[in-house]
């Protein structure tokens, strides 16, 4: 099956827009697209996300068995978990930032990121006043063995992203550009808690 245009497109845009802002360097990170409830859209496995063409993105089905020809990502395997357990999202996107990166090496567990006004970002939170817990892994190339984990401590209904240590920040939407979104809030809530971490403990 054909990969539709538009979401062809918006894998594309997202791509060179993560590419831009330095949260996707060489050729780390992979951006995915829900199609219908057995299949997705995928970046291929080592391509630029920043020169992305239509024949770097493939079609898996939601045991991340490729449908079309190419070679996924062996990371395909938590993007299809996100999508069976988050009926609602509809684009992830995996990022290798410097902050996501750093943050996930200086936390262990996870990231608690409280009282900003930024947190308005995420679905159904409408005041600072609010406490957001960021799950962080430790990285393991086992991704079956990596999703298990993460089936232990995501939480449906409080979570909208997870760190993978030394690694990065998968998180997601109900359209690539609230995945986009959601990338964005974490990258600003990220480099504060990072800035105050480094001002505390400074001489």
């Amino acid at each position: 099956m054909k990969v539709p245009q538009e979401v062809v497109e918006s894998i594309i845009y997202a791509g060179k827009l993560l590419d831009s802002k330095g949260w996707v360097p060489a050729t780390s990170g992979n951006i995915s697209h829900r199609l219908d409830d057995s299949r997705i859209a995928i970046t291929v496995s080592g391509r630029h996300k920043g020169r992305l063409r239509k024949e770097d993105i493939i079609v898996v089905d939601m045991q991340a068995r490729p449908i079309t020809e190419g070679k996924p990502s062996a990371e395909t395997l938590l993007h299809t978990f996100i999508y069976r357990n988050f009926p609602h999202a509809n684009a992830v996107v995996h990022t290798h930032s410097p902050n996501a990166t750093l943050i996930s090496r200086l936390k262990k567990g996870q990231v608690e990121i409280e009282d900003y006004e930024l947190l308005k970002a995420f679905p159904d939170i409408d005041t600072h006043e609010t406490k957001l817990s960021v799950p962080v892994l430790e990285n393991d190339q086992n991704m079956q063995r990596l999703t298990e984990r993460l089936s232990e401590v995501i939480d449906k209904d409080r979570h909208f992203g997870f760190l993978i240590s030394s690694h990065g920040l998968y998180t997601w939407g109900r359209s690539m550009e609230e995945a986009l979104i959601h990338a964005e809030a974490y990258e600003f809530l990220f480099e504060c808690e990072l800035k105050q971490l480094f001002l505390r403990y400074s001489p």
